[in-house]
C-alpha cells in the first residue's frame, strides 16, 4: 500500500489518499530517499493535500537524511522554480520549526530569500524567522541575497533587520515613527 500511497500523493489524488489513510496506511511513511508524504505534498505546493496530511497526523518536523523538512520543501522547489507561501503558513500553523537548518546551516528564510521567493520570505518573517541567523559561513539571509538583485526580498530583509534594531539603517534617529525606507533599486520585473 505504501507505493500506492506515495503515488496518490504525488499525483494529487486526495480521495485515494484519504481512503488509504482511513484503511490504516502509515501517515509518516518514507520513500527511498527518506521523504515523507507531507514532504512530497509540500514540495508540490498542494495545499489541500498538505492540510489533509496534517489533519491525519503527519509529522510537520520530520526530516530526510539531508535535513530537509516539509517547510524547507515548501520554501523552494527547484523543478517548479517557486516556493509556496500558503503551504509554508499551513505548516507553521501546525507547528513546523521555522529555524530547522539543512546542510551548511541554511534555514528556510535563507533558502526562500536566495531564490527570490518574496511571499515565502514575508510569511517566514511574519512567523518569527530570525532575520539575523547566520549559516556556517557567517552569512545572514540578506547577505546571501544581495548579489542576486531580488529587490523585493532585499527590501523585506532590510526592513526586518531595521525592525530588529540591527543591520544597515537601524540607527534610531533614521527610523522614527512614520519614517519611510527609500530604495534606489527598481522593483524586480514581474513574470
Amino acid at each position: 500500500m505504501s507505493t500506492e500511497l506515495f503515488e496518490a500523493v504525488s499525483s494529487g489524488n486526495l480521495v485515494s489518499v484519504r481512503r488509504m489513510l482511513a484503511a490504516g496506511a502509515e501517515i509518516n511513511s518514507r520513500d527511498r530517499e527518506g521523504a515523507t508524504l507531507l514532504m512530497l505534498a509540500s514540495h508540490a505546493g498542494n495545499l489541500p493535500m498538505v492540510l489533509a496530511l496534517i489533519e491525519a497526523g503527519a509529522d510537520v518536523n520530520a526530516s530526510d537524511e539531508r535535513g530537509w523538512t516539509p517547510l524547507m520543501k515548501a520554501a523552494y522547489n527547484a523543478e517548479l522554480d517557486r516556493g509556496f507561501a500558503d503551504v509554508a503558513q499551513a505548516l507553521i500553523d501546525a507547528g513546523a520549526n521555522v529555524e530547522a537548518p539543512i546542510a551548511y546551516g541554511i534555514r528556510p528564510l535563507m533558502l526562500a530569500a536566495g531564490y527570490g521567493e518574496t511571499a515565502v520570505v514575508e510569511t517566514l518573517l511574519k512567523e518569527g524567522a530570525d532575520v539575523m541567523a547566520r549559516n556556517e559561513g557567517g552569512l545572514t539571509a540578506l547577505m546571501m541575497v544581495k548579489q542576486k538583485h531580488y529587490v523585493d526580498v532585499i527590501n523585506l530583509l532590510h526592513e526586518a533587520e531595521r525592525d530588529a534594531g540591527v543591520g544597515e539603517g537601524s540607527c534610531s534617529s533614521k527610523n522614527e515613527p512614520g519614517s519611510k525606507v527609500v530604495t534606489f533599486l527598481k522593483p524586480a520585473a514581474k513574470p
